[in-house]
């Protein structure tokens, strides 16, 4: 009799164990939208004021809609260190992945492998392969966010001189996208006295962004605006500006936070700048995932979504060959507006 009772206690366990396994299954493969969803996104690295606000608004966008956030940035702004944190969320069987990538190709086979495991994978803010995605998210138009600089440089140049460009890293696929743009830009003839003497890469880490600036103006004396499209190398290249008492010689313009760069368009090191809402770029990323997983957009050119405050959108074609969705225009901060903005991030 015990050893009767024991068989029927084990096959239910068995059935038990079948059943929630075929639940989860449903959860991760069906067209609705399921209670447990786990959405993730995986920022370049720790210790970024942009990455923190990106990722406070998609965890924002998430859990408005009843799932659950998870949020994951490497030490070091590597390839290698994302996937390692993609293939603990493939282990942790989530929902989605939503990928900042650090380089542009590399990252496609952990990728491909997620996506195979029934993950919906997209990438935001800085793109991967489009073989490796559904979709990306993306800023603002790649061709506008280069043109937009280009001429920033134009004018607080004075129409002529050597300017110069302070990166990220040299994998990062938004910052390689914005500054092709860039080059292209300076051949038109408008363009003709002006010259890009270094593009540099401070790696998004505060220290080596000093350095390279120390070393731009060591190298190009005759320098007369650094280009940084990134919120670390600008508030980096700002800073270095004040201390050695170049501001007014030497300017500073691209892509900062209001909050770190609010200091520098007052003292002039930095005349103006420009961003889009981190904030609104992460939350716009969390109602992708939801749609990917509702099955409400596949993807393609043409799908609409809703994307909660944010209003409706539209999937389009990307430059890479693959899709994205734009948030909307850069923001120009000045000394006009940018007390009433440093407060908000």
């Amino acid at each position: 009799m015990k050893s009767m009772t024991r068989k029927v206690l084990i096959l239910s366990l068995i059935m038990a164990v079948i059943g929630q396994a075929a639940v989860f299954a449903s959860g991760q493969q069906g067209g609705g939208a399921q209670a447990g969803e786990r959405h993730a996104i995986v920022f370049k690295s720790t210790g970024n004021p942009y990455g923190e606000r990106q990722m406070g608004g998609f965890e924002t966008g998430i859990k408005e809609q009843g799932f659950t956030a998870i949020l994951r940035a490497p030490d070091l702004p590597t390839a290698e260190a994302q996937i390692q944190m993609i293939e603990q969320l493939i282990a942790q069987r989530v929902t989605s992945i939503c990928i900042v990538g650090n380089d542009f190709d590399a990252l496609q086979p952990v990728l491909t492998r997620a996506k195979n495991q029934g993950i919906k994978v997209y990438s935001l803010d800085s793109s991967v392969n489009p073989a490796s995605r559904l979709t990306h998210v993306n800023q603002a138009d790649t061709q506008m966010i280069g043109e937009t600089l280009v001429e920033a440089a134009f004018d607080q140049a004075g129409g002529s001189g050597e300017i110069a460009i302070l990166s990220a890293t040299s994998q990062a696929s938004n910052q390689n996208a914005w500054i092709a743009v860039m080059q292209e830009t300076l051949k038109k003839p408008k363009y003709a006295n002006l010259n890009l003497v270094k593009i540099a890469y401070g790696d998004d880490l505060r220290d080596k962004s000093t350095s390279e600036t120390e070393g731009l103006l060591a190298s190009y004396p005759n320098l007369k605006v650094i280009i940084a499209p990134t919120t670390v190398g600008i508030a980096a290249a700002a800073k270095v500006v004040t201390d050695r008492g170049l501001v007014g010689k030497i300017k500073i313009t691209g892509l900062g936070l209001p909050s770190e760069m609010a200091e520098y368009i007052d003292n002039g090191a930095c005349p103006y700048m420009f961003l889009w809402n981190p904030i609104d770029v992460g939350y716009l990323g969390a109602y992708v995932a939801t749609a990917l997983t509702s099955g409400k957009i596949t993807g393609k050119v043409g799908d609409t979504f809703s994307a909660g405050r944010l209003g409706n959108y539209t999937i389009t074609q990307a430059p890479d060959g693959g899709t994205e969705v734009l948030l909307g225009p850069p923001f120009k901060f000045d000394k006009a507006n940018i007390n009433e903005w440093k407060s908000v991030y």
